[in-house]
């Protein structure tokens, strides 16, 4: 696989989830620095293809996992730990899907994996609307995600500003008890605004992945 495809030929799906799918393009938000363990390769944007992605995505969860283990091993008597995750090219691979379900992002899995197998909830935060949560829902689960809580945009959010939705979701989590010990994101909208004790954004090279 050389180089990503553009959304119009991304998974072969039912005539329903492609619809919906189609719903959920959203501009692109530019990269910027929004946390401490980014790492990306030199390739530019436009060459970018699987393989380099995978690789940088694994670079970042490299970092990210070795700080999970040690912060769940040290978890507070009462303390109800959990991860935020973004959705598209994060959790899934939404840029270079051709199956439907659309597959899970192998690094991030993986990291979620250890979590979850260790007591921690995984919530999903995303830009995606509503009108495809179960759709996502479907996905997640399919791809091996326990989802404990899917926060998608009500139609009135559609007009927020992403970022400051998302990060009303992460206070959101934040009431029902959870202390939020990694947010997960690649773009500065998912993990901009605080409520998170570490943040790790993967690539988008400069907004080229959704």
């Amino acid at each position: 696989m050389s180089r990503r495809r553009p959304w119009a030929r991304r998974a072969a799906v039912t005539a329903v989830s492609a619809a919906a799918l189609v719903a959920l393009a959203v501009p692109a938000e530019a990269a910027t620095t929004a946390t401490s363990s980014s790492t990306t390769s030199a390739a530019a944007a436009a060459d970018v293809d699987y393989a380099t992605w995978q690789v940088d995505c694994q670079a970042v969860m490299a970092q990210a996992l070795p700080y999970l283990k040690q912060r769940i091993a040290n978890t507070k008597p009462g303390e109800k730990q959990a991860i935020v995750f973004d959705i598209d090219n994060t959790t899934l691979e939404t840029d270079f899907g051709f199956s439907w379900p659309q597959p899970a992002n192998q690094p991030v899995l993986d990291v979620a994996e250890y979590a979850q197998d260790h007591g921690v909830a995984l919530f999903f935060v995303t830009a995606r609307p509503g009108i495809i949560y179960s759709v996502t829902d479907y996905n997640l689960d399919h791809a091996g995600y326990e989802v404990s809580g899917l926060y998608v945009r009500s139609f009135v959010d559609l007009f927020k500003d992403v970022a400051a939705y998302k990060t009303a979701q992460r206070v959101d989590i934040e009431k029902k008890g959870y202390t939020i010990i990694a947010n997960i994101g690649n773009s500065a909208t998912d993990l901009s605004g605080g409520h998170a004790e570490k943040t790790y954004k993967l690539p988008d090279y400069a907004g080229q992945l959704s």
